[in-house]
């Protein structure tokens, strides 16, 4: 097929599939093929397979969850909301929804990877070790238009269609002080733009996350680890919370910070989650000295990142090698600090700490 049949044929496609029905609120996607992941922000990386650090121990509708369900009251005095059926509960604190299950984490480790798998998902990491699964960016194909000319095309022309956004999700696995294990699960989106007025040029560039895809998600695995699709729909339906206190960046000795109007509790899981949606690579985590181990990639001013198929075909230059920070979280009383370290523990005040703040305080908000 030359060049001019099938711009003709995509012409025809588009025209004809206009008239449909975007059924944007279902879930079905379907990852890219091994190799042609969307092209990493400068400010991210990935991190091979570590053994020094150990963890402990068909389509629905998003729409569905506000249909035949009964809110619970949240609790002014814990500030969060929670409704359990047997050993799983789902707990919410302000925009933040997480998983508590009463099970170890090394028991849960397979059936919350045979869940993404299950929904379509290949993964980019999948580390035991780290209590970390990301998935490869995938398509929500449910979004693409339903129609006969769709249809009598087939899955010969499927390629043709695109809804122009990729997604990709990041679950992470924490022992908590029972015994039990919190799950969190962090979305991060992209988007396809054009960069000139004739049209004819996009490129990638990163959307905000869905906490609404996140909480369907998480209702999704409550099913996998045995509630029933009723009780799941049900708790998942939580009450508004009270605005979540906003961030705010300071200097404290020469130094950038995050300040947070919260205790350490608040702030250690709003930080976890700031990090896991901004997609640093968390090497490890220490929650009783309050500190993330993350790797960060310093953005390169000089360097021309190639395109979507420039990364497909293998055209992507050198990496910059990553840096290793700690992200502090301090507290006292209802007052947390977030800051940047470098890797011997020392306060950074770079660029790089000055850029780090910002993306955590943007993700805070």
């Amino acid at each position: 097929m030359n060049a001019n049949t099938r711009l003709g044929l995509l012409a025809l496609v588009a025209a004809l599939s206009a008239c449909s029905t975007l059924e944007g609120d279902k879930i079905d996607y379907k990852s890219a093929t091994k190799g042609s992941t969307l092209e990493v922000p400068p400010d991210l990386t990935q991190l091979a397979k570590d053994s020094r650090y150990a963890v402990p121990g068909g389509t629905v509708s998003a729409a569905a969850l506000q249909a035949g369900q009964q809110a619970a009251q949240p609790s002014a005095a814990s500030q969060a909301a929670a409704t359990s059926i047997g050993d799983v509960r789902i707990e919410r604190d302000g925009n933040q929804r997480w998983l508590v299950v009463n099970r170890p984490a090394d028991k849960l480790w397979e059936p919350v990877r045979e869940f993404w798998l299950e929904n379509g998902f290949i993964f980019t990491q999948d580390q035991a070790n780290l209590g970390i699964l990301e998935t490869d960016w995938a398509e929500n194909r449910a979004k693409l238009p339903q129609d006969v000319v769709r249809a009598a095309l087939g899955k010969v022309f499927d390629s043709l269609y695109s809804t122009g956004e990729r997604d990709k999700f990041r679950t992470r696995l924490e022992r908590n002080a029972n015994g039990g294990t919190d799950i969190f699960i962090s979305h991060r989106g992209m988007i396809e733009v054009y960069t000139n007025t004739q049209k004819d040029q996009t490129v990638w560039q990163p959307r905000a996350a869905d906490p609404e895809l996140e909480t369907e998600f998480l209702r999704r695995l409550m099913v996998k680890l045995g509630v029933s699709q009723e009780q799941s729909k049900a708790i998942a339906a939580t009450a508004p919370m009270q605005q979540t206190p906003a961030a705010r960046i300071a200097t404290v000795n020469n130094a950038p910070v995050v300040q947070l109007a919260e205790n350490f509790d608040r702030a250690w899981r709003r930080v976890g989650l700031a990090l896991d949606r901004a997609g640093f690579t968390v090497e490890d985590r220490n929650r009783n000295d309050g500190l993330y181990f993350v790797r960060y990639v310093a953005p390169n001013a000089d360097k021309k990142e190639p395109g979507f198929f420039g990364k497909l075909f293998g055209g992507s230059s050198a990496a910059v090698p990553p840096l290793k920070y700690r992200i502090a979280v301090r507290s006292e009383g209802n007052a947390s600090t977030v800051s940047v370290l470098n890797e011997a523990g020392a306060p950074e005040s770079s660029a790089n700490a000055e850029r780090i703040v910002r993306v955590i305080a943007d993700e805070l908000k």
